[in-house]
């Protein structure tokens, strides 16, 4: 739509009228002598005089036009503008990492998917993470996997397209056989230290326990609560399986309750997909949406049209005058006498 950015410049409209009648016109007195035989004296002298006083006409071209050229400067003060459709940027209150293990048991084949066949321990991880990634629509994502070290997969980014891409390349075992969940926080602590969120969460899965970080879980799990971070942690397994497969669930629930986050165990792919759910539910879409509107300047049609108005009006003066000139000099030149035959 139109509008003007400072439409109180057009209480300057009156302005030349008010001007005209308040003010008094402009006088000048000057000095003169009379004299009964001033044209005598003036021959004498060789001075041509002058008329006492000059009135100046205003023609009817002034008239019309003057008030125009002063509309269009004023309308040009005023800026006019073209306010455009308000454009809408929404950005997420959030940043969420996805903290994943790899570790050799993350192959073990004990889970079933939706169509009723054998599927391995990541593979429903994946499944599951690539459609809670999906339903993130406005948050920052983030992804850390952890072995026996623990790698960035890919760092936050709104474009979750290149996080599932990342992470349908997972394969268990890739960053090593062991469990490193100490690791994992603290790597995923540092991916959060250049975060500007107000909220910070991280999704942490594991199916075993820790084994051999260079940071405990829990003292991880204390520098995450200092630095604003939540943790939700999900145990992935049988709770009642010994030896390399046996869940540390003590540590998760501690992890979990340090940072005021919430601990989960997933026995099969339904339970880890009700997980993810619940987890939704706890960390809803948080967005900040901010819009403008753009405006795009009109002030130079007004300003241009007075221009062109005050060229015209010159032009047409100049072509008057130079009309009167050819006219006077035409009228005034002696005629020609043939000579005759006598």
């Amino acid at each position: 739509m139109y509008e003007l950015a400072y439409p109180w410049v057009l209480a300057l409209l009156p302005l030349p009228i008010l001007t005209w009648w308040l003010l008094p016109p402009y006088r000048e007195r000057e000095t003169s002598v009379r004299a009964p035989f001033l044209e005598a004296m003036a021959q004498a002298t060789g001075v041509e005089p002058r008329r006492g006083g000059v009135v100046l006409r205003r023609n009817l071209l002034q008239i019309v036009l003057a008030p125009l050229v002063w509309a269009c400067l004023v309308v040009a003060l005023a800026r006019p503008q073209i306010v455009e459709p308000p454009i809408v940027r929404t950005e997420s209150a959030r940043d969420l990492m996805l903290a994943v293990d790899l570790s050799g048991s993350m192959d073990i084949a004990d889970m079933v998917d939706a169509a009723g066949e054998r599927i391995s321990r990541l593979t429903a991880t994946v499944e599951v993470i690539d459609g809670f990634i999906d339903r993130r629509e406005g948050d920052r994502i983030g992804m850390v996997v952890f072995g026996t070290q623990a790698f960035v997969q890919a760092p936050f980014t709104t474009d979750h397209d290149l996080v599932r891409a990342q992470l349908a390349q997972v394969e268990a075992g890739m960053a090593g056989p062991q469990t490193v969940i100490g690791d994992g926080i603290g790597l995923s602590i540092r991916a959060f230290e250049a975060s500007e969120a107000d909220d910070k969460v991280l999704v942490l899965l594991t199916d075993g326990a820790d084994t051999g970080s260079k940071v405990p879980p829990e003292k991880a799990a204390g520098i995450a609560a200092d630095a604003g971070i939540t943790i939700h942690t999900i145990a992935m397994g049988d709770p009642a399986a010994t030896g390399a497969a046996a869940l540390d669930l003590e540590t998760t629930e501690a992890i979990a309750a340090a940072t005021g986050g919430a601990s989960f165990l997933a026995e099969d792919r339904e339970t880890l997909e009700e997980v993810y759910r619940q987890i939704d539910a706890l960390t809803p879409e948080e967005l900040e949406t901010t819009s403008y509107r753009p405006t795009r300047p009109l002030f130079q049609w007004p300003l241009g049209a007075a221009l062109l108005l005050i060229l015209c009006y010159h032009a047409v003066m100049a072509a008057r005058a130079g009309l009167r000139v050819t006219t006077s000099a035409t009228r005034g030149r002696p005629g020609l006498v043939e000579p005759s035959d006598a």
